[in-house]
C-alpha cells in the first residue's frame, strides 16, 4: 500500500516514512468498519461475544485449548510468567530477549522470579546443551527452582529470526524428564510462520504457552492475546486481573483483532509475506551502499558488509562506519529526507517494514538512506 493521501492520514498527515517499529501501523479500513459495528458485554463477565470469538479464534490456529485477550505483549507475557512461575523460581531466556531487556524487571517486581538468560546463536536459538546445562538443582536449597523456558519468535536481535518447530521439538525432549514448561514470546509468530511456510500452530505445538500481538505486523491498533490449556488461562486471566488488565467493552478492540486473523482477503496475516519482500529488497540496496555495514553482535557477527541473506523477515539491522556518533547524525539526516529508522543497542539501527509500507516507499527509502550517509560522512 502506498503512501498517498490515505497513507498519510494513517500517518499522522505528515507522508513520512516511519520504520521505527511495525508497532507504528494503523488499522485497516475492514478493523476500524468491524471496530464500528462490534457486538460487545462486559468481558470481566466473560460475555463480550467479540472478545470470547476472538479468544476462540486464536486458541484454534494454534492448536491450544484457550485464549486470553490482553493489552499488550508485555502483560501476555507477564500473566504467563506470574501462571507458570512461583515466587523464587528461575527462568531461563534469550539474553537478548524481550523478557530480560524491555519489560521493566516485571519479572523480579511482580513475579518474583529470577532469570537464568542464555546467550543464543545467530539464529536466535539458545544452544540445547547450555539449556540443559543451566537447570538448577531443585533439590539443593542453595538453588533457585528452574520454573520456565522462554522462547522468543521471531528472535529480535537476530534480524528477527523465525525459530523453527524441530528446535521447539528438540528443546521439548530435552525438558520432558524434568516437567519443565515452555512459553513462547511470539510477538511476531505469524511473521516466522509466513517465513518458514508452516502453520503458526506448528511453531508452539510443543509449548506449554505462547503470546502473540495483534498490534505489530498485523495492524490491529492494540492488544495480544495468550493461549494454553484451560487450567492455564485461567489462572493467567487471574493475573490479569491482579494487574489492572480486566477490561469491560473491549470488543471494540477485539473486533480488529478478528479482522486481522480472519482467512479471507481482508486478513492481515498472509500480507506478512510482502513486508519480508520489502525488507529483503532495502537490505539488498544497502548493501552496496558505503557506510553500510553488518551489525555485528550476534545478528551478523562475521564479516564487514551488511548480508541481505540474513533477512527472513522485516528486520533489517546494521551499523553506520563511525560509530555511535556518526549513527545520531546519520539519523537525523535520514528524518530531515522523510524517513524514521532507530537507535538499537550494540551501536545498531534497525528498520521495519509493515503495512503501509510499500515499494515506493522502499525506493524512497533507499534514495534517502544514500543521501543521509553521505550527509553525514
Amino acid at each position: 500500500m502506498g503512501y498517498g493521501a490515505d497513507a498519510a492520514k494513517r500517518h499522522g498527515g505528515v507522508g513520512r516514512i516511519d520504520l521505527r517499529s511495525d508497532t507504528v501501523t494503523h488499522p485497516t479500513p475492514e478493523m476500524r468498519a468491524a471496530m464500528a459495528s462490534a457486538e460487545v458485554g462486559d468481558d470481566v463477565f466473560e460475555d463480550d461475544p467479540t472478545v470470547v470469538e476472538l479468544e476462540e479464534r486464536a486458541a484454534d490456529l494454534l492448536g491450544k485449548q484457550a485464549g486470553l485477550f490482553v493489552p499488550s505483549g508485555t502483560m501476555g507475557n507477564l500473566v504467563s510468567l506470574m501462571a507458570h512461575v512461583a515466587r523464587g523460581g528461575e527462568v531461563i531466556t534469550p539474553a537478548e530477549g524481550h523478557i530480560p531487556n524491555d519489560e521493566a524487571a516485571n519479572y523480579a517486581v511482580v513475579v518474583g522470579a529470577g532469570l537464568r538468560p542464555i546467550a543464543e546463536t545467530p539464529e536466535g536459538e539458545m544452544p540445547l546443551d547450555a539449556i540443559e546445562e543451566a537447570i538448577q538443582d531443585g533439590s539443593d536449597p542453595h538453588s533457585a527452582i528452574t520454573s520456565l523456558v522462554v522462547v522468543e519468535n521471531c528472535h529480535a536481535h537476530t534480524f528477527s529470526r523465525p525459530i523453527t518447530p524441530a528446535y521447539m521439538k528438540a528443546l521439548r525432549g530435552r525438558l520432558a524428564a524434568k516437567k519443565i514448561p515452555i512459553h513462547v514470546d511470539g510477538a511476531r509468530l505469524f511473521n516466522a510462520a509466513i517465513a518458514l511456510g508452516v502453520p503458526a500452530r506448528d511453531l508452539v505445538r510443543d509449548a506449554d504457552s505462547a503470546s502473540f500481538c495483534l498490534s505489530k505486523g498485523l495492524a490491529a491498533p492494540i492488544g495480544s492475546v495468550v493461549v494454553g490449556s484451560k487450567e492455564f488461562i485461567w489462572t493467567a486471566r487471574r493475573a490479569r486481573k491482579l494487574l489492572g488488565g480486566g477490561m469491560r467493552q473491549v470488543g471494540i478492540l477485539a473486533a480488529a483483532g478478528l479482522v486481522a486473523l480472519s482467512d479471507g482477503p481482508e486478513g492481515t496475516v498472509q500480507r506478512l509475506a510482502d513486508d519480508h519482500v520489502n525488507a529483503r529488497r532495502l537490505a539488498e540496496a544497502m548493501t552496496e551502499m558505503p557506510g553500510v555495514l553488518s551489525p555485528g553482535h550476534i545478528a551478523q557477527p562475521i564479516g564487514e558488509r551488511l548480508d541481505p541473506s540474513r533477512v527472513a523477515t522485516n528486520f533489517v539491522i546494521f551499523k553506520v562506519e563511525g560509530g555511535v556518533k556518526r549513527r545520531a547524525k546519520f539519523l537525523e539526516q535520514l528524518e530531515k529526507r522523510g524517513v524514521l529508522m532507530v537507535a538499537y543497542p550494540h551501536g545498531q539501527i534497525r528498520a521495519v517494514t509493515h503495512y503501509g509500507i510499500g515499494a515506493s516507499e522502499i525506493d524512497a527509502t533507499i534514495a534517502a538512506t544514500r543521501e543521509a550517509l553521505r550527509a553525514s560522512a
